[in-house]
């Protein structure tokens, strides 16, 4: 096929499933608040300990695990679909940009805590690994189930037989994979074990279900669902500004009371 014929023809616009992004959306609704609530905190208006307190470190794992399974699910979902990787490349491009700002805006926040490798980070090294893996089918629930005992495994592993390689393994060249006896200080840490199971089993939740249950996914949804299917289309850009937007919604708000 010659390259004008090409350019004529009509590009492929693949469908969306309004189930999956409502979920992501759900997420986002769900992240939201629980970021809401760190910056009252932050403000010194509401303290709240969101380092140890399980009630909010617990919100902070059923976030990460839901936004990281929409993400496999929707990696399934473009994979049967056939996307090609140049399209994945630029989707993959914009993530990693996103990353490199969320660092720069942390560092100048949390200079001693900035996010060095958070959400946006684990999610860039790890859709390429799930994209790597997509053709594995069955063996991705083990696989999944793997990469969650990775953390206990090698932290049982650094504290005895190789404890000469703990060092480096806690160090910020090598803890970005989560094989460490110690978290590091940081405002967002999410590394590519145990988060990459929780991407797998998305993965493999999407292939089973495009597989027996296609229907469901292209379900209708009631107005509170088409809503958040929509906000969940947006994830990336939102994620980016409601930070933002929040904290100077509350700074403006501390200037005005104190004036």
């Amino acid at each position: 096929m010659s390259s004008s014929n090409r350019e004529t023809m009509p590009r492929l616009r693949f469908p969306r499933y309004d189930v999956v992004d409502a979920l992501r959306g759900t997420a986002m609704v769900w992240m939201t608040v629980f970021h809401f609530c760190f910056d009252l905190s932050y403000m010194g208006w509401w303290k709240q300990d969101f380092l140890s307190d399980p009630f909010w470190t617990l919100q902070r794992v059923g976030i990460v695990s839901l936004f990281l399974f929409c993400a496999g699910l929707g990696q399934s979902i473009a994979y049967v679909q056939g996307q090609s990787w140049s399209r994945f490349g630029r989707r993959w491009l914009q993530i990693a940009l996103a990353a490199a700002l969320v660092s720069l805006g942390s560092w100048w926040m949390f200079p001693r805590s900035y996010i060095h490798f958070g959400v946006l980070h684990g999610i860039a090294v790890m859709l390429v690994v799930v994209r790597l893996t997509a053709g594995w089918g069955r063996w991705l629930w083990p696989a999944g189930a793997l990469a969650l005992a990775m953390p206990w495994l090698a932290q049982w592993w650094l504290s005895g037989g190789g404890a000469a390689w703990a060092d480096a393994m806690n160090g910020r060249a090598l803890n970005w994979l989560g094989l460490v006896t110690r978290k590091p200080f940081t405002e967002d840490y999410v590394p590519v074990f145990p988060w990459l199971g929780v991407m797998w089993w998305g993965m493999a939740s999407g292939r089973w279900l495009q597989a027996r249950h296609a229907h469901r996914l292209g379900c209708a949804l009631p107005a509170p669902g088409r809503a958040l299917a929509w906000l969940g289309r947006w994830s990336l850009s939102y994620y980016l500004l409601h930070q933002p937007v929040m904290l100077g919604i509350l700074g403006a708000l501390a200037w005005w009371l104190k004036a």
